[in-house]
């Protein structure tokens, strides 16, 4: 992935306004899963005039044009991260909420041949781990 938030917007021919904009660089620059509110918070530092409406308006707006990919870990929040970010799984700590993004060359690999094996070509997974961190003697 090469394109922007931004690029993909335009590609997409979305009208891109100023609070737009910043609400797809708040996207860009973000390295966990905000979830609306979250996204209000950091727009609102760029520019004070953007509404938490304009925000649940652009986030549905990129969501439907592909550009954002809802996520849920079960804790009752829409979370949102790039929909062309590279692959990769989540491990959420379920005492601090924290999303941990990894990749598990095993881990794909056995899930290639578990769907092989069931008759299956794979076309893309989704997979979410749930844990509290094992306390230290």
């Amino acid at each position: 992935m090469t394109d922007t938030i931004l690029e993909r917007c335009a590609a997409k021919g979305l009208r891109m306004t100023e609070q737009r904009r910043v609400i797809a660089e708040v996207l860009e620059t973000s390295r966990d899963h905000p979830d609306v509110e979250e996204l209000y918070a950091r727009a609102a530092t760029r520019d004070p005039n953007i509404s938490i409406a304009t925000v649940y308006r652009t986030v549905k707006l990129f969501e439907e044009a592909g550009i954002l990919e809802r996520v849920d870990f079960g804790d009752g929040r829409a979370r949102y991260e790039d929909a062309e970010r590279e692959h990769h799984d989540h491990l959420i700590d379920l005492s601090t909420g924290d999303v941990i993004e990894f990749v598990d060359p095993e881990i794909e690999a056995l899930q290639e041949k578990i769907a092989q094996k069931l008759g299956y070509r794979l076309k893309g997974h989704k997979l979410e781990l749930y844990g509290v961190p094992i306390k230290k003697d």
